[in-house]
């Protein structure tokens, strides 16, 4: 692969370092909904502080802006994302954190859609190609469509609170 690759809509893109700086540009596409997909996030640059303040900033702009993450294992986002479980805090009534059950473990890739039309897809978890697209309804229908499927295969929600009275 050429490792001169520039961060190009619409093709397939090789590198970690791109692959983040894709992610953070289609956070920032985002007004109204953002919907992620991902093994554990411990790939896509998801503990840093520019992440997090793109994200503060997508849960603070708009009053009805909703984020839904689906994991399949979440031992990362609890030990090494300690800004995200604080967005989780101070933004629970417009963020949640999902895990999956065991029939949706297979699931190798991961993407993010914004808003319905923006999207980014990483092909494999251990490979970082990946491609991004804004304004690709069908593509993102498609990717919605698979979300969807893996709501149904939700076992748990990750909570900052303690149940009980």
């Amino acid at each position: 692969m050429d490792n001169n690759q520039t961060l190009t809509p619409n093709r397939i893109i090789v590198g970690e370092h791109l692959y983040n700086e894709a992610i953070n540009l289609i956070i920032q596409s985002a007004e109204h909904e953002l919907l992620i997909f991902d093994q554990d996030l411990s790939h896509g640059n998801f503990s840093s502080l520019a992440t997090y303040e793109l994200l503060q900033k997508f849960l603070s702009q708009h009053i009805a802006s909703h984020l839904s993450i689906i994991l399949q294992d979440t031992a990362h986002f609890q030990h090494q994302c300690p800004r995200l479980l604080n967005l989780l805090k101070t933004f629970g009534h417009k963020m949640n954190v999902h895990v999956t059950n065991q029939s949706a473990k297979h699931a190798k890739d991961c993407f993010i859609l914004a808003d319905g039309k923006h999207y980014i897809k990483r092909i494999h978890i251990d490979q970082a190609r990946f491609k991004y697209a804004y304004d690709d309804a069908v593509n993102v229908k498609a990717l919605r469509t698979r979300f969807d499927e893996l709501k149904e295969a939700i076992e748990d929600i990750v909570s900052i609170s303690p149940l009980g009275l």
